[in-house]
C-alpha cells in the first residue's frame, strides 16, 4: 500500500484486495470521532482521489458500531474558543465537499450507532449498506446546534423533505430497516452480514469502467453541488450555535444521561 497514508494515524487504512481501499473508523467511545480523525476524515479523500491503484473505498467501523459521533471534548473546545470552532467548520465542510468530490467510488459499511461526522460520510458515500438494527441519528438539535454538518445538502434528496424534517427536528433514531424504507440508505442486511455485503458491492465496482463510474458519480453528485448554498448556510448556523449557551446545556444532559432544558430564544 501506498505510503502517502501513513499520516492517516488516526484512522486505520487496509488495502484488503487489490484495487479496494478500506477506512476503518477504530476508537475509543465506540469509535467517537476525535480532533484528529476529524481533521483526517476531511483531508483523506483528495489523497484517495489522486491514488490510481484505488478503484473503490469501504468505509466502516470497528467492534460494535460505526462511530458516535464527535468527542464531547471536541465539543467543548469548539464552544469554549472561536478559533477552534472556525478550524472545525472549515473540516466540516471540507468532509462533505472533499466526499462528494471524490473521483473513486465510496461504499459505506453501517452497522451499531452511526452519528455526527461518522453518519456525514456514510450518508454521503455512493452506495450505503446498513444493518437491520442499526441506529442511525443526526443529534444535532438535541445538543443544541442546528443539523449543519451534512444533512441539509443529501437528506431532502434521499429520503424527502418531509421525512428529512422529522428526523432532524426530532433526533428521532433510524433503524438501518426504517432508512432503507424511506430512502435514507441503499441497502439494508442482516448485520452480521454488512461488511461482507459492503465488499461485495465494492468488488462490483472495481471490475466497471472506471470512467463509466466515476462520470456517473461526478453528474449525480450534481445535485449534490446545487444544494450547495444551503449547506454553506446551515454549515454556518451549527457553527453559531457552538457560541451559544444551549450547547452547554445540551452537552450536559448528553453527560448526565437526562432531557435537555434549553432556554436560548429563538432569533
Amino acid at each position: 500500500m501506498s505510503d502517502v497514508y501513513e499520516r492517516f494515524t488516526a484512522l486505520r487504512i487496509e488495502h484488503p484486495e487489490d484495487a479496494i481501499l478500506r477506512i476503518v473508523l477504530d476508537g475509543p467511545n465506540l469509535n467517537a470521532v476525535s480532533a484528529a480523525a476529524h481533521e483526517q476524515l476531511a483531508d483523506i479523500w483528495p489523497v484517495i482521489d489522486r491514488d490510481a491503484g484505488v478503484r473503490a473505498v469501504v468505509i466502516q467501523g470497528a467492534g460494535k458500531a460505526f462511530s458516535a459521533g464527535g468527542s464531547f471534548d471536541m465539543i467543548e473546545e469548539m464552544a469554549a474558543d472561536p478559533v477552534v470552532r472556525t478550524r472545525v467548520m472549515r473540516e466540516a465542510r471540507d468532509i462533505v465537499y472533499n466526499v462528494i468530490n471524490c473521483s473513486k467510488p465510496i461504499v459505506s459499511a453501517i452497522h451499531g450507532p452511526c452519528v455526527g461526522a461518522g453518519l456525514a460520510i456514510a450518508l454521503l458515500a455512493d452506495i450505503s449498506v446498513a444493518g437491520r438494527k442499526a441506529k442511525i441519528v443526526d443529534g444535532h438539535t438535541r445538543l443544541g446546534v442546528a443539523a449543519g454538518d451534512h444533512a441539509v445538502i443529501n437528506w431532502p434528496l434521499l429520503c424527502g423533505m418531509a421525512k428529512a424534517k422529522y428526523y432532524l427536528l426530532t433526533c428521532d433514531v433510524l433503524t438501518g430497516e426504517e432508512a432503507e424504507r424511506i430512502g435514507l440508505v441503499s441497502l439494508c442486511v442482516d448485520d452480521e452480514q454488512v461488511h461482507d455485503k459492503a465488499m461485495e458491492v465494492a468488488r462490483k465496482l472495481v471490475v466497471g469502467s472506471p470512467t463509466a463510474v466515476t462520470f456517473t458519480k461526478q453528474a449525480l453528485n450534481n445535485w449534490y453541488r446545487s444544494a450547495g448554498p444551503a449547506f454553506d448556510a446551515s454549515l454556518a448556523m451549527e457553527f453559531y450555535g457552538f457560541g451559544l449557551p444551549d450547547v452547554h446545556e445540551g452537552v450536559a444532559a448528553h453527560r448526565e444521561k437526562r432531557a435537555p432544558v434549553f432556554t436560548t430564544p429563538a432569533p
